[in-house]
């Protein structure tokens, strides 16, 4: 699992995706979300704009990433 921190207090998923390196663009964020393949705190989670806070962990495609401060 990688930790991966953000500057502000929340980051939507679609954004984390992106950051943590898990896919590419918001394009194919945007896709991977409606299609189910994401989730977060071990529930899929199909809204892109899920705000996540420190501590949530985002799965997608067996990997792993967790929300940390900075």
């Amino acid at each position: 699992m990688s930790d991966i921190p953000i500057r502000d207090d929340s980051i939507r998923l679609g954004q984390f995706l992106k950051l943590a390196n898990l896919i590419d663009s918001g394009a194919d964020a945007k896709a991977v979300i409606a299609d189910g393949m994401v989730s977060v705190n071990g529930e899929v989670e199909t809204r892109r704009g899920r705000q996540l806070v420190v501590g949530d962990t985002v799965e997608f495609e067996g990997e792993s990433a967790r929300v940390i401060g900075e």
